[in-house]
């Protein structure tokens, strides 16, 4: 229960939620230009007029899904970077987290991935910029995380942006793999071969 909110408060923040879950599902289903207002009414279990009342177009319904959605990975992502734990373990992890947060919804990956990739699938809602801002901050608090690695000797004497761009590159690469066949690049087999690539690589003599 949320703390200070009325009933009716929570009442339509259950409803939004439904709202945004359902349209996401269909965004990744059929795609932006193939989902109606009324579909996403439909697969929500809303009358129209309810779904209006919370959104003003499909734009501002998708805007909000995907923007709650990378919210949601960034909290996921930068909570594993910013732990007490060491260095290496801490790359480790965020490899690794990576898989849990993407495998219940493979499809909305892949609509994330387009947002920040700079290749958005509704480029009129602007997503590519807010979510870019976001990824930008998370390859940031990576940096930071390769940064204390040099100085603490364990991490080669690299540029720590270039070394979280190659990680961040490295595990996308592989997201992507498993995206166009689960059962042949299943991503949690490659969690050993992406730290093996990286680190072999990063790791001081």
């Amino acid at each position: 229960m949320e703390v200070g909110l009325s009933r009716r408060e929570r009442e339509k923040r259950r409803q939004r939620g439904d709202m945004l879950a359902a349209a996401l599902e269909l965004f990744s289903e059929k795609g932006y230009h193939h989902v109606s207002m009324k579909a996403i009414a439909k697969r929500a279990e809303f009358a129209l007029g309810t779904i209006y009342r919370f959104f003003a177009n499909k734009e501002d319904l998708y805007k909000a899904a995907m923007l709650e959605k990378a919210g949601e990975y960034h909290r996921t992502l930068t909570d594993v970077l910013s732990g007490e734990q060491d260095i290496l373990a801490a790359l480790n992890a965020y490899v690794t987290v990576k898989a849990r947060i993407f495998a219940p919804n493979v499809e909305v990956f892949y609509l994330y991935f387009a947002e920040t990739g700079g290749v958005s699938f509704n480029l009129g809602a602007g997503l590519h910029k807010e979510i870019g801002r976001l990824h930008d901050d998370l390859i940031a608090r990576l940096a930071s995380v390769m940064e204390k690695g040099v100085r603490a000797k364990l991490l080669r004497n690299l540029d720590p942006h270039d070394m979280a761009v190659a990680l961040e590159g490295l595990t996308n690469a592989f997201l992507l793999s498993w995206l166009k066949d689960p059962e042949r690049h299943p991503y949690e087999e490659s969690i050993s071969t992406i730290s093996k690539l990286f680190l072999e690589g990063s790791l001081a003599g």
